[in-house]
């Protein structure tokens, strides 16, 4: 028999004033290991660690491949890797992104749901979409406790609403009244748990980059009919506990809300690669029908001048779509845009 020991957290946008609040209301003699994925870019400065460690009374670093996992200490996620747990250990990997982020935090939950089992508290704080939804389901699948931030608490409610519908945690409350809670939670008795799914063992292989696991012929879950924004691969349907997600051959994953985002910006740029190539279409067909009509070609003239003005209206059109879509999603951000951290972006 163990006891839980273990504190995952998963935040997005919004989510670095979420994890000061919760850092600084753990005391100094908290009896596990906190473990934090801030969904930032690959080109970030890594300055969560350090605002964490001033926020409270917990050490809190960088994660290190191969560590045990200190109690009483917060191991945070760099940028542009994975931060996972192999049994009793830390795995910073280089795997397959996942909604389009690394770190992810669906992979971190997934991995120490796998491992550790009962052991584990999972936390999903302040972020768009529905990161941390699967993640949760894993957690809870495999005994362990979710905590959710109110949405009405959070800055960003879409990953806690969406962590709420699809995993059912336990807790739901304020960010202020989750370190006690955590205190309350952790150290207490759990009995062993029923061994992990395969589909938990084949999703966990390949965040870690096994090669074994992408190269083989064995897919979970069925073919959907979709290709992966991120490779443009064939993507494969997984449903689990009614939570549908996506995964591609090479090991992209997808949630829906992640997908059908990252969806609208590959058709923006399309649209806007489409809009450029009508317009320098246009400007040359306008071009040709001066030099036809100064050399007294009046019939060529007048075929350019049509073919002109056909290219002109399509691209009026366009630009009237892209209008609208720009109104309708908010003066142009894009989906997932964040909060600075250092002279990193969070953002989900």
């Amino acid at each position: 028999m163990g006891t839980r020991d273990v504190v995952v957290v998963g935040a997005s946008a919004g989510g670095v004033e979420a994890l000061r609040t919760l850092v600084a209301g753990l005391p100094a003699d908290f009896p596990a290991t906190v473990l934090v994925v801030l969904h930032v870019p690959a080109t970030g400065s890594g300055a969560l660690a350090a605002i964490l460690d001033r926020a409270g009374p917990l050490p809190a670093r960088q994660a290190a491949s191969g560590e045990h996992l200190p109690r009483g200490t917060v191991l945070v996620a760099r940028p542009d890797h994975h931060l996972l747990v192999l049994d009793e250990q830390v795995v910073v990997s280089a795997g397959p992104r996942e909604n389009g982020h690394r770190p992810a935090v669906d992979a971190l939950f997934r991995s120490a749901a796998r491992s550790l089992g009962p052991r584990v508290v999972g936390v999903v704080l302040s972020g768009m979409l529905d990161d941390g939804s699967a993640g949760l389901v894993a957690v809870r699948s495999r005994g362990g406790v979710g905590v959710v931030q109110d949405p009405a608490d959070a800055m960003y409610a879409g990953m806690p609403r969406n962590a709420i519908e699809a995993a059912a945690p336990e807790h739901v409350v304020p960010v202020a009244d989750i370190p006690a809670l955590l205190t309350r939670l952790v150290g207490e008795p759990v009995l062993d748990a029923p061994p992990p799914s395969a589909l938990l063992e084949e999703e966990t292989a390949v965040a870690r980059f096994d090669i074994e696991q992408i190269d083989g012929d064995d897919h979970p879950g069925e073919p959907a009919g979709y290709s992966c924004p991120d490779c443009a691969g064939a993507l494969w349907r997984i449903e689990e506990s009614g939570f549908l997600r996506f995964r591609c051959r090479v090991g992209h994953a997808w949630s829906t809300e992640s997908l059908l985002a990252q969806q609208a910006e590959t058709m923006d740029s399309a649209l806007w690669m489409a809009l450029r190539s009508l317009e320098e279409r246009a400007a040359l067909t306008r071009e040709l029908g001066r030099r036809a009509e100064s050399a007294g070609r009046s019939i060529s003239a007048a075929r350019f001048a049509e073919r002109a003005a056909e290219e002109h209206r399509a691209a009026v059109l366009i630009r009237e779509l892209l209008t609208d879509r720009s109104a309708r999603t908010g003066n142009g951000e894009r989906v997932g845009d964040g909060e600075p951290v250092g002279d990193a972006w969070s953002g989900s």
